[in-house]
């Protein structure tokens, strides 16, 4: 057998044999223990002549290997009279084969879920209550509590349409870029739906840009405007005076 993997890519001697048994496409349940016994022990020499070191635990199977390879060699003193069914060397190996196989497996998927919690992304609530000051310039009868059930009514309409499958880039948002942004944005316009300012919807995007609104707005840099009930929101730049 041409051994070509290191002993440092297994996580023990376990891991080794379950390799081995799935790269020689054997059944767990009935182990060829003679060949591989002969290919684990050839995975050792090899290691050897690489000067890797051994860790106990592999030399400790393989000793566990040969004498369940020697058992199976030997003639089967059973009595004919006797009733009783010779227990298979091979039984307690492949018990502890399919504990650890299940064993992997969990793990597997724990590592996934792990992986899937990373792309979550968490914030302490954020108080707007240094926003709900008669600073903030905000024309008509309109609220900041207003302002941000739009908001939330406005994320839930783009939530229901979002494609079922899409693929997210995360970029490091802040509340310093998006106000520079929208500052260029309506030098420009002039005047423009607030809700055109949320072109991307990410937690990290939609609090960075309400935050960069709110500060402008108190900054006196923008003005949010609603004519009549139900009339769009309108963010418009204030002129220099």
């Amino acid at each position: 057998m041409d051994v070509q993997f290191k002993i440092n890519e297994f996580e023990g001697p376990l891991d080794l044999l379950l390799h081995l048994i799935k790269e020689s496409k054997m059944d767990i349940m009935n182990i060829e223990i003679e060949k591989i016994t002969d290919q684990y022990m050839a995975y050792l020499d090899s290691c050897e002549k690489m000067n890797l070191e051994i860790a106990s635990e592999y030399l400790v199977l393989a000793s566990e290997l040969i004498e369940i390879k020697s058992k199976l060699l030997l003639p089967n003193v059973k009595e004919e009279e006797s009733e009783e069914e010779v227990e298979d060397p091979r039984e307690e190996l492949v018990k502890r084969l399919l504990e650890y196989q299940a064993y992997k497996e969990i793990t597997k998927v724990l590592q996934e879920k792990e992986e899937l919690r990373k792309e979550i992304y968490t914030k302490i609530p954020e108080n707007y209550a240094q926003y709900s000051s008669g600073e903030v310039m905000v024309k008509g009868e309109y609220q900041l509590d207003d302002l941000i059930n739009a908001l939330k009514n406005y994320l839930a309409r783009k939530q229901e349409s979002k494609p079922l499958k899409t693929k997210v880039t995360v970029h490091d948002i802040s509340v310093a870029s998006r106000r520079s942004d929208i500052k260029k944005i309506l030098r420009k316009k002039g005047r423009m739906s607030f809700f055109e300012l949320f072109p991307v919807v990410t937690k990290e995007y939609v609090v960075a840009t309400f935050l960069a609104v709110l500060e402008m707005a108190k900054a006196h840099e923008l003005i949010i405007k609603q004519e009549n009930a139900f009339d769009d929101i309108i963010c418009e730049v204030v002129a220099d005076e």
